[in-house]
């Protein structure tokens, strides 16, 4: 079961609180609501948020109801994308996760801050473990 930190961890997902769940985020990411808004496509929402990862945290592998585009403000991530494999993404970098593909990683040695985009089945949670 998981424990209510590591709920709350859990996303990069982005926004993964990146919303209606934190799975598979990373231990002590917060994530700030910038916007909610129903489309492109019914049944389906699009999530804007910030995302504030402590250095040197872990990211949980996760997946996400919906597609991924993040960017790095601050700071650098290490993201596995199953199929794709390990990538460094520095500030002024942006990546893309399909639906349903596990990712995690690792932030790099000082704190990131990223800009992340969700387009997600609503209703669903907005990550969940892998």
């Amino acid at each position: 079961m998981l424990s209510r930190r590591g709920f709350v961890s859990c996303a990069l997902c982005a926004i993964a609180g990146f919303s209606a769940s934190d799975a598979g985020a990373a231990t002590g990411l917060k994530r700030t609501i910038l916007s909610r808004v129903d489309g492109p496509a019914a049944g389906y929402e699009t999530i804007e948020a910030r995302i504030e990862i402590p250095a040197d945290s872990l990211i949980a592998r996760h997946t996400h109801f919906g597609v991924e585009t993040s960017y790095v403000l601050e700071g650098s991530v290490m993201l596995d994308v199953q199929g794709v494999g390990p990538k460094t993404y520095s500030a002024g970098d942006g990546f893309q996760v399909p639906t349903h593909v596990p990712h995690g990683g690792k932030c790099g040695d000082k704190p990131a801050v990223l800009v992340g985009v969700y387009v997600v089945e609503k209703g669903k949670p907005l990550a969940t473990p892998a």
